[in-house]
């Protein structure tokens, strides 16, 4: 039945508000229809005037044709200064036209100026925002914003100083002004590559195809939440990090055919996103990797700084590389058919192998992984380039020992350190955990890694490691290694857990300098935020993990080469080829020894071994030279090897 409660007013102004929701031009039109029926109503008045009353303005030498009275209104309706030129004498009743078509005028010129000012305003917060269509194709997108995008930038800026034009596009709900703001003040040079920061919803369907998303070459997910967030924090990040992958699906349709790297911080999360079958979904689980390099450095020293450059686009760095031409080829003689480049492992269609049998044939259609300066160095030769001089050589063994461990504070990295270094110590090692006022969670937790793992004993000890008079009691130099993370559970603050652990090496610098002799005990200690580098610098620290920048450097690799996961995945666990730093003399017994670089090659592969490059110990606690890590070296190259160097390499242990 049809309704007929309302009104013809109601249904009227029921359609001039549909009208007026379609926004601007709804107005803009609205402004100029009042105008014009409002003009030709003035006219209309003035022609009443001028012919009803018989007006000869032509004897005033004022106006000459009525096409002037017209022109007379348009002027005074736009520009009220022009009611002056009805002031003739005579003019009579045409003055209230000129009133008229004055305050008319007034009333809509200053409506449009204000719809004007108020679109123009919207348009720059438009602007402001990012709100306009990204026209760029082969761009990286990173999703969400987090204190991690600057490293991310740093890297992917390195890695594009090759190419002609790069673009990276940051989308997230974070003001565009202050994504803006951060980056310009941080980063000084940007080189080929061109930023784009825009605000909004980073699982919305509209969104990705305002950014292209079609078009470009890999996402990086970041996580929204920080590293001393709660858990419940941290459970909000993964849902974010989980909705935007469930949006891209949705998107892509059938499946998602570029790389995306996302921060995905709980486990189970990490298995929802293996459920859904794509091996281009990489879901990172940041700190399982940086426990694990923190393992391999308590082992090895100066680690730290071989993973620092091999996973970052600065110096040398990991490439996959083909070339048909070297079928035939055994895998030990490889690395003398490049100038630059040592390989690393074989990648074909049976999955990565590193360190593979030194007496492997190349096949046509095999891929190397590759440890070089630039993919654009990679040149092969099918005629061997260099050729290593005979050496002699009896295989040495270090010794395999138990460990005495010491860690000061508290960190979830700290779990993954203990439960990793069961596959590498000998039983009857021990770990010390000093903490304060220790919670009943990480008792159990650590209870619950001492009855699990038999090879090591783990014990709590409830004290404030931040006390210079408790770290005196535990007398630290007795021990083999002393792991700082100096953080509180309970402490939210990236900048509070790095001064404390500036403060314990502090500390312990204070007791070393008490006991009057040099100490052999290794201190390693973990940095969040990689701006405190140059402060850890100055410290007596053997090695340090950035763990900040180890991420950025791993997630910006993986965005540009996903199958980079394959080697990180190898490398980070105690099974099968780990990087490790070996003393000299495992490979020659009189020092210094003056060699080539491709002799050192020849010398490892002797040990089932691949040389990356070498480590001077009288360099390092040199930053200015890196150290004193040298790796992959131009093969041709003297080096000088006094007893106390190491060599670079990759092998299955650390013996």
């Amino acid at each position: 039945m049809k309704n007929n409660k309302y009104t013809f007013k109601n249904k009227l102004r029921y359609r001039f508000e549909l009208f007026m929701n379609k926004g601007g031009s709804s107005i803009f039109l609205s402004l100029l229809v009042i105008f014009i029926v409002a003009f030709i109503l003035i006219v209309g008045i003035r022609a009443l005037i001028v012919f009803g009353f018989g007006y000869n303005t032509a004897e005033y030498n004022t106006i000459n044709s009525f096409w002037d009275h017209i022109w007379y209104v348009f002027l005074q309706m736009t520009d009220p200064g022009n009611m002056f030129q009805d002031s003739f004498q005579g003019a009579g009743w045409i003055r209230i036209t000129t009133v008229l078509g004055g305050f008319v005028g007034i009333i809509i010129l200053s409506a449009l100026i204000a719809f004007i000012t108020t679109e123009l305003e919207k348009l720059l917060y438009k602007f402001r925002k990012g709100a306009g269509p990204v026209l760029e194709e082969n761009h990286t997108i990173i999703l969400g914003w987090n204190h991690r995008v600057l490293g991310v930038l740093e890297e992917l800026i390195m890695a594009n100083e090759s190419e002609k034009k790069a673009t990276v596009v940051i989308l997230s709900s974070e003001d565009k002004e202050v994504m803006d703001d951060h980056i310009q003040k941080n980063i000084t040079e940007t080189y080929t590559t061109t930023i784009f920061t825009t605000n909004g919803n980073t699982a919305s369907l509209n969104e990705f195809s305002r950014i292209n998303i079609n078009a470009a070459k890999s996402i990086i997910i970041m996580a929204s939440s920080g590293d001393m967030a709660s858990k419940h924090e941290k459970t909000d990040s993964d849902i974010k990090a989980i909705k935007s992958i469930l949006a891209l699906n949705a998107y892509f349709k059938k499946k998602i055919e570029i790389p995306v790297i996302a921060e995905i911080l709980h486990d189970e999360n990490r298995d929802l996103i293996k459920m859904m079958n794509n091996d281009n979904i990489i879901a990172l689980d940041n700190w399982d990797i940086m426990g694990k390099l923190l393992v391999q450095t308590s082992l090895t020293g100066g680690l730290q700084v071989v993973y620092n450059e091999i996973l970052s686009f600065d110096l040398s760095e990991i490439y996959f590389y083909n070339n048909p031409k070297w079928e035939g080829i055994k895998f030990k003689n490889l690395p003398y058919h490049f100038p630059d480049g040592i390989p690393l492992g074989i990648n074909n269609s049976n999955g990565m192998t590193l360190r593979p049998e030194k007496d492997y044939k190349m096949l046509a259609d095999d891929e190397i992984v590759i440890l070089a300066e630039d993919d654009s160095t990679i040149d092969f030769s099918v005629n061997q380039i260099y050729k290593p001089k005979e050496q002699s050589f009896n295989l040495k063994r270090l010794d395999k020992v138990t460990k005495k461990i010491l860690i000061l504070g508290w960190h979830s990295i700290g779990e993954i350190f203990i439960r990793e270094s069961d596959e590498y110590l000998l039983k009857g090692s021990v770990f010390d955990v000093i903490i304060n006022n220790p919670t009943e969670e990480l008792r159990q937790i650590i209870e619950e890694i001492d009855v699990e793992y038999q090879n090591i004993k783990v014990n709590i000890i409830d004290k404030n490691p931040m006390l210079l008079e408790n770290l005196k009691e535990l007398k630290p130099f007795s021990y083999e290694t002393i792991l700082i993370l100096a953080t509180d559970v309970r402490e939210m603050s990236e900048d509070r857990a790095d001064s404390n652990t500036f403060l314990a090496l502090l500390m312990l610098q204070k007791i070393e300098s008490e006991d009057g002799n040099p100490q052999q005990t290794k201190i390693i200690t973990q940095i969040l935020n990689s701006a405190n580098q140059q402060l850890m610098n100055q410290t007596r620290v053997n090695d340090f993990l950035i763990s900040n920048r180890m991420i950025t450097m791993i997630l910006a690799q993986l965005s540009e080469e996903p199958n980079i996961k394959a080697f990180y995945d190898d490398i980070f666990q105690e099974d099968g080829s780990e990087i490790y730093l070996k003393p000299i003399h495992l490979y020659y017994d009189k020092f210094p020894i003056e060699v080539n670089f491709v002799d050192l090659i020849d010398i490892a592969q002797k040990r089932d071994e691949i040389c990356l490059g070498v480590r001077h110990k009288k360099d390092e606690n040199k930053p200015d030279i890196n150290f004193g890590v040298y790796l992959n070296i131009p093969k041709d190259e003297k080096v000088i090897l006094e007893k106390e160097d190491f060599l670079v390499v990759l092998s299955e242990d650390e013996l």
